[in-house]
């Protein structure tokens, strides 16, 4: 919008016979070919610029209308090129808005005073009474806000955040709301101190007070009917509708919030999905999802989990207040009616079944399920590697990442076996052993951190652990053989030789992103130290941490698959590395069929209890089997077998490889 000019007397004229009118026609520019016909009934004061008004629109339905300015009083506002506005209620004030908007129906839309725009706002996050505050802004990732809420004994790390969040509030502090290009707002009631990013459409909703709605034409944002927010910042690609509410919160990329879900004090970041329920003070990382109605989730820190119907925790004992607080690790899920008394923390990819009174940590023991009797916890450690269910999961969460944006904020790892649950094995595997030798082989119940363990539970765990530490080691060790010729056991160690140091030691999974502990150090202490200091460049390095995931992967692979085989990777033989590979194909095969028997109970006779309800059992199956379709003919089941067929080739190919060198080094032994 440049190169405006003074609107003229003739303009003016024809505007008042339009029943126009002005507190300062002076006031008032106009682009160079600005027709007034498209303006009725408006009224204008302050500082006032207008575009050209030529296109029209078509509304669902077939209804066209054209870009103007009808019905609607203005004040300090410009319009860009072929915006239609009309049926503004009150009016509109202290807005820049962009072109090829249609703005109708709504009641106020303005800026009153300075407004940062949601950003700065703090949100109560984890601990409802203070204490964990993470200030939202329209840059905020999952990782920046998980050293945020959780790295409080390092204050001058969090004093240095703050102060960036804070230089940003600050550089985009304006007495001026926007409006961007191709935005649609219709049927609105309030929206006050709000900006709003291109392509957003925001339809019936009744209050938009204080934030950002970073759309964009990438990824538009949606608003919709009944849906309330206020202190908020909504990230591009979010979808809110159904009457969602939302007060001091950050919403995600590409997360959707509806069927009056309501959620204070809240970070979701992207991914999320709610409805139905409520959310207070919750952490939602990446993937988190709540459908069900009478779910709560509260003052807990989650992350690809999934909320069973009627989930809820406590965060009060009724004492000093809601001061408590949960982590449910990555991939954990609760059942219907769950519930976890805060404090405790379940380990990754675990199963919550029951009422679950007594404060716990299983975050040593991952893949576990935790089943309440007699209101006591019984623990059944590393079960949930067999489950059909998680190896679903983790498939599914890449597909079903819906952002668009080429921008993407959270960095997110998908991989199920990682450095960060494979350590958890490793010392679960480590925990589990040290029981069985204090209490003995034969002890029936043993007991760890308020929960119970059955003897046959802790020796399968102890097995189940083995099988998944023996597959990642494995598969690691092939991905870096793929591919490569083999001479001699000189030419394997080269190519497992690191290509760099990052990685040893332990690994973080922040709130999606998998890294090394030593890399998240160093960049608190560059935050520290002032050397990081723009949002932009603290995203960037993350960004650069993930994208290099994989070769701080194999660092650690090697060096734990010399302490877990026992051989040194600096002398390792090829017939060493052959027993390797034979472990991994065994571990892999066995772990898939055990999933492959899971899959089979959801065909088993009993869970065709419903199906032909008038019929004999040929009936029953056949009804089944055309709802359900049959076992082997499932994707899901087809893909497992396909999987074992695949990783056995996989191996048998790199022990033909390995066994050239083999016979060749013995040649050479005996020349």
């Amino acid at each position: 919008m440049e190169n405006f000019r003074q609107i003229n007397e003739q303009e003016i004229r024809q505007l008042k016979q339009q029943r126009c009118h002005s507190q300062d026609w002076s006031r008032i520019l106009v682009h160079p070919e600005f027709k007034p016909e498209r303006v009725w009934d408006a009224a204008f004061s302050g500082d006032i610029k207008l575009g050209l008004f030529e296109s029209r629109f078509e509304l669902p339905g077939g209804v066209r209308i054209q870009s103007g300015i009808c019905h609607a009083k203005l004040h300090n506002v410009s319009v860009g090129n072929n915006t239609c506005i009309e049926n503004i209620h009150n009016y509109i004030a202290n807005y820049d808005i962009g072109e090829d908007c249609i703005i109708e129906n709504a009641d106020r839309i303005l800026t009153e005073g300075l407004s940062s725009f949601g950003n700065g706002i703090e949100v109560a996050v984890l601990n409802e009474t203070g204490g964990r505050e993470v200030p939202i802004n329209d840059k905020l990732t999952a990782h920046f806000a998980y050293i945020m809420a959780l790295y409080r004994h390092r204050p001058a790390l969090i004093k240095r955040m703050r102060e960036l969040v804070r230089f940003y509030a600050e550089k985009h502090t304006s007495d001026r709301g926007t409006i961007g290009n191709g935005v649609k707002i219709s049927n609105t009631g309030t929206i006050k101190n709000v900006r709003i990013g291109d392509a957003a459409t925001v339809e019936g909703a009744p209050m938009l007070v204080n934030g950002s709605v970073n759309s964009n034409s990438f990824a538009p944002v949606y608003i919709g009917y009944g849906v309330s927010c206020e202190d908020f910042i909504i990230s591009s690609g979010a979808h809110l509708d159904s009457g969602a509410t939302i007060s001091r919160c950050f919403v995600g990329q590409s997360t959707q919030l509806g069927r009056n879900y309501s959620a204070t004090d809240s970070l979701f970041f992207s991914n999320c999905h709610g409805e139905n329920g409520e959310a207070c003070a919750v952490f939602a990382g990446p993937y988190t999802v709540s459908h069900h109605k009478s779910s709560l989730l509260i003052a807990g820190m989650f992350s690809f989990m999934n909320a069973g119907s009627g989930s809820n925790q406590s965060n009060h004992m009724y004492k000093l207040g809601p001061i408590h607080q949960g982590i449910l690790e990555r991939g954990s899920k609760t059942t219907s009616d769950s519930y976890i008394l805060w404090p405790s923390r379940i380990g990754a990819f675990s199963l919550v079944l029951g009422r679950h009174v007594n404060n716990t940590d299983t975050s040593s023991l991952p893949f576990s399920y935790l089943i309440e009797k007699n209101n006591t916890t019984h623990l059944i450690p590393g079960v949930n590697l067999r489950s059909v269910g998680t190896i679903r999961d983790a498939q599914k969460w890449p597909k079903r990442d819906k952002r668009k944006d080429p921008s993407k904020l959270d960095q997110i790892n998908y991989n199920l076996l990682s450095p960060y649950t494979i350590q958890k094995m490793l010392t679960g595997r480590a925990v589990l052993l040290e029981l069985r030798r204090v209490s003995g082989e034969t002890t029936d119940l043993y007991s760890y951190k308020s929960t119970k363990i059955k003897n046959s539970s802790l020796n399968n765990g102890i097995t189940f652990y083995e099988t998944a530490i023996h597959k990642f080691l494995g598969n690691s060790i092939i991905k870096r053989l793929e591919g490569i010729s083999l001479e001699n056991d000189e030419d394997i160690r080269r190519r497992l030789k690191p290509d760099t140091t990052v990685g040893l030691g332990e690994w973080a999974d922040i709130s999606g992103l998998i890294a090394p502990r030593s890399e998240i150090e160093k960049l608190m202490c560059g935050i520290e130290k002032g050397e990081i200091a723009k949002l932009r460049d603290i995203n960037s390095y993350i960004e650069n941490l993930h994208n290099n995931y994989y070769y701080y992967e194999w660092t650690w692979a090697h060096s734990k698959i010399g302490e877990f085989y026992g051989v040194n990777p600096e002398t390792i033989t090829a017939a060493q590395v052959k027993g390797i590979v034979l472990q991994w194909q065994k571990s892999v095969v066995w772990l898939d069929r055990m999933v492959y028997e899971d899959a089979r109970k959801e065909f088993s006779l009993t869970s065709m209890t419903g199906f032909g309800a008038d019929g004999d059992r040929d009936e029953c199956r056949q009804d089944f089997e055309q709802v359900r379709g049959g076992f082997e003919n499932n994707p899901f089941v087809s893909a497992v077998l396909q999987h074992i067929e695949d990783k056995t080739a996989l191996g048998n190919e790199l022990i033909a490889r390995l066994e050239k060198v083999i016979v060749s080094s013995e040649v050479n032994v005996k020349k």
